[in-house]
């Protein structure tokens, strides 16, 4: 028996030029990519059979096949800032070769498609009730422009007359996240927007689109909020040492010798991992002795003395053979923040910079010094820890 393969294919326009925020299609919420992020929500529709990104970035196109998608390299004059997305969708479907009855738009600026919304729209328009399905929220704001002479002027209402809102009948705001077209009427207009149009309604948390620094802000904190912290399902650990281990804090005696101050549970927490042979990682940009001595008693590695702790992180992960996606890092500082882009789970103590707060997957309830390390430790479950364990 043969199954028919499912009608669609998402096309997700991915540039490498984004004057805002550079790289944005690249910047992490809930520790994913916002690209990965578009592309799982694509896997995750069970009416589309392929997910392909269109960029003229390699950054891009390593994360995009990483991710599972497929690459269209698109050419530089489709590529500049006044270049529609229509153009990038049907050179696509060009190189594609593609004879999918339907074409799915989705934009990587919106965080947090669903996939069911998704394959809701595909249904309308694969059993005809439209040829174009787009994202929206329903809206009962009164709009308001401004004139040439910067005068307030009323749009969609009457400025005299104000009924309640439920009074009113909703307008809908597109939210950019997904488009879902007949291919062959794009393909006939050069437009997303064609014969009969309908709306695909989702919730408000479900529009968050990221325009600049301060949407991409509220985006992680939302992101942070919504991620279930009981478990952590990972491969490995790589933590911070001051700020983290300690409370950032130090002693010094006349001899210029310094101490600092460490959590007995945190060795505790550690001690359970390195008898189940998980993989842990002290990576510090100071070179103390202290360090070298609490890593031998927690018998872990360590990597002192680095200051470029992107780049000494992602060796460690390939010397060892892991998935990026499933190592956790541990911070608190700016000096975090580059490790955090390696990692699939960069998590912040508690009170770690706003920089580092705003960036991570999610946050402690401990901070550093007192307790954090053994709370992260707490976080990996005994079945994962068990897939470590010698033989």
């Amino acid at each position: 028996m043969t199954t028919s393969r499912p009608p669609a294919v998402a096309i997700i326009p991915a540039r490498g030029g984004s004057k805002g925020i550079p790289l944005k299609n690249l910047q992490k919420v809930g520790g994913r990519t916002l690209l990965a992020r578009a592309i799982d929500a694509a896997r995750g529709a069970h009416g589309i059979g392929r997910v392909v990104v269109s960029t003229d970035h390699d950054g891009i196109a390593q994360e995009a096949e990483r991710a599972g998608a497929q690459v269209v390299h698109r050419p530089d004059d489709i590529s500049g800032d006044t270049a529609s997305s229509e153009s990038a969708l049907i050179h696509a479907l060009d190189a594609l070769g593609t004879d999918a009855e339907i074409t799915v738009f989705l934009q990587c600026t919106s965080p947090f498609i669903d996939s069911a919304s998704l394959d809701s729209a595909i249904s309308r328009v694969k059993d005809d009730h439209a040829d174009v399905v787009f994202s929206a929220v329903e809206d009962h704001s009164f709009l308001w422009k401004l004139d040439p002479a910067a005068h307030a002027e009323a749009v969609g209402h009457d400025a005299a007359f104000r009924p309640r809102r439920q009074d009113r009948d909703p307008h809908f705001n597109e939210t950019g996240a997904f488009y879902v077209m007949r291919t062959e009427g794009l393909r006939a207009s050069g437009h997303r927007f064609f014969g009969r149009i309908e709306i695909e309604e989702v919730p408000l948390e479900q529009s968050r689109e990221i325009d600049s620094m301060s949407d991409l802000t509220l985006v992680r904190a939302i992101a942070a909020s919504q991620e279930d912290t009981h478990v952590l399902d990972v491969d490995a650990l790589v933590t911070d040492f001051d700020g983290v281990h300690t409370d950032d804090s130090a002693f010094v005696d006349q001899d210029g010798r310094e101490f600092v101050r460490v959590h007995r549970g945190d060795g505790m927490g550690v001690g359970r991992l390195a008898d189940a042979g998980f993989p842990f990682l002290i990576l510090s940009k100071e070179r103390n002795p202290v360090v070298t001595r609490r890593a031998e008693k927690l018998r872990v590695d360590v990597l002192q003395g680095i200051d470029e702790k992107a780049g000494a992180l992602a060796a460690w992960i390939a010397e060892r053979g892991l998935d990026p996606e499933r190592v956790a890092y541990v911070g608190n500082d700016i000096n975090d923040l580059a490790a955090f882009s390696v990692v699939g789970w960069p998590i912040a103590v508690a009170d770690a910079h706003p920089k580092v707060l705003a960036a991570a997957r999610f946050v402690l309830h401990r901070e550093g010094g007192q307790g954090a390390v053994r709370e992260v430790c707490d976080l990996i479950p005994a079945s994962t820890l068990a897939k470590h364990a010698a033989p």
